[in-house]
């Protein structure tokens, strides 16, 4: 089943007038931002075909990027860089995008439907749900916006660093990747504290 709008509905009925939508893209790679992003919809809202990000091709996420910005009532989008993830690890480099997302929105949302089980140090209600993009209309659209925004980065950094085919693992740890590791050593997109990289500069620092 595609996500729907049970748990916006609930909420309208309760008396809240504004729901976001809150997910990331970039959690698990060995390189590239983190990106998250807060979408409110209209209550409206009928964009066809949201669903998880990474249940759609490349190409439907690109038009559904477009639904959504055009019908959405306000988007918000953070860029977590790697030199910050190392500096504070992943899972709080994801807690301050999605953070920074909702406070880059131009309504204030009443209500924070967030994918997956994270809080936010924020003074708003929020609902964290377990495969949230699979079940939200709003977070799906949020994961979308993220997804493509983080895809696009990794395009721009394929072009700075065509080594490490950033263009097709989108810094994920492919073989081809982690090889591309191992024969030229980490760039600066790289995130030193996961698998093959911090191992790899360990190694070299063990070395020297």
């Amino acid at each position: 089943m595609p996500p729907d709008k049970r748990y916006e509905l609930e909420a309208y009925k309760s008396g809240v007038n504004l729901v976001a939508g809150i997910d990331e893209a970039g959690r698990g790679p060995l390189a590239g931002p983190v990106v998250a992003a807060a979408v409110i919809l209209s209550p409206n809202s009928g964009i066809l075909g949201l669903n998880d990000s990474k249940l759609l091709t490349p190409s439907r996420r690109e038009k559904l990027f477009a639904a959504i910005k055009q019908d959405a009532l306000s988007i918000g989008v953070s860029v977590i860089h790697p030199e910050i993830i190392n500096r504070i690890n992943i899972l709080q480099a994801t807690r301050l995008a999605m953070a920074n997302a909702i406070k880059g929105l131009d309504l204030q949302p009443d209500l924070l439907l967030i994918d997956g089980p994270i809080s936010l140090d924020l003074e708003i209600r929020q609902i964290p749900i377990i495969k949230g993009d699979q079940l939200s209309v709003s977070i799906a659209a949020a994961s979308i916006i993220a997804k493509v925004t983080r895809d696009k980065i990794m395009l721009e950094l394929h072009e700075k660093f065509p080594e490490y085919q950033f263009d097709k693992n989108k810094g994920y740890g492919t073989k081809d990747h982690i090889l591309a590791i191992l024969e030229h050593g980490p760039c600066e997109a790289h995130r030193k504290g996961f698998g093959t990289v911090k191992r790899f500069c360990q190694e070299r620092l063990f070395k020297n």
